[in-house]
């Protein structure tokens, strides 16, 4: 065990260490949608073209880093108190939702029992069984590549100590601009939109580097759920987030 973890982390070292000179085109979670795509739709729509770092407009970067991870510039890949109010969070979720669950099979085995009583079929099991709690990242930019580049969707507390294991190696070997770099060749935009260039001829129809603040801070607000606000382009709360995450773009320190 302790062998294939030392593999492990030299074979995560060896790909983190072809970052700093090789531009990444392809994570874990891309090939994943990939595979969705096709076995959902029997084909692959797929947008994705790498733009350097100097061509990004910097009002992109900066809206990213005031909407998804303000302390970039400064933390070492890890927000700890954001990481453990998520964790808190989480839980009340998790305990809320086994609560209800609870009070729903009690429902169900009553309305099972008067049925069985009236000679009756027993009711459908209750949706609510099935149901999952929203759960709360608390992840920073380094943290957010780092799942994507190399892990599953999996939630559990290997894969996160596996997250921030990654997400050490990837501050030390890379560094915040390069680590913003790939981030935005790389994360997600839409239904096989991928990367800031795609996401802005998707869109906007210009190249990222034409981007406006205004432009920059929508595209920003949608990285949370990206298909969903795709879906819903005249959604209130992406115009009144895009409105404030502009207006506080200048105060917003790069790399």
């Amino acid at each position: 065990m302790v062998l294939s973890g030392v593999c492990l982390q030299l074979y995560f070292a060896a790909r983190i260490g072809a970052m700093a000179v090789i531009d990444p085109q392809s994570t874990a979670f891309q090939r994943s949608e990939m595979s969705r795509l096709l076995r959902e739709q029997g084909r692959i729509l797929w947008s994705q073209s790498w733009l350097p770092a100097a061509q990004i407009s910097p009002s992109i970067k900066r809206a990213v880093i005031a909407s998804e991870d303000a302390g970039f510039v400064d933390h070492n890949g890890v927000e700890w108190d954001a990481l453990e109010k998520a964790w808190q969070k989480n839980s009340k979720a998790q305990q809320r939702l086994e609560s209800q669950k609870q009070k729903a099979m009690e429902r169900y085995q009553r309305a099972a029992s008067r049925a069985q009583a009236r000679g009756r079929p027993a009711p459908e099991m209750p949706s609510a069984l099935n149901a999952t709690p929203k759960v709360i990242g608390g992840s920073t930019i380094t943290q957010q590549l780092a799942k994507n580049l190399f892990l599953s969707s999996e939630r559990s507390f290997l894969r996160k100590g596996q997250e921030i294991m990654l997400t050490f190696m990837l501050e030390g070997m890379l560094g915040k601009e390069r680590i913003l770099e790939i981030y935005l060749n790389n994360v997600e935009w839409g239904e096989g939109v991928f990367g800031i260039e795609a996401a802005s001829r998707h869109y906007f129809h210009i190249s990222a580097s034409q981007l406006s603040p205004l432009q920059a801070a929508r595209l920003a607000v949608m990285l949370p759920a990206p298909k969903r606000f795709e879906k819903n382009p005249g959604s209130g709360y992406l115009r009144l987030r895009s409105n404030m995450i502009a207006a506080r773009l200048r105060a917003v320190e790069l790399p």
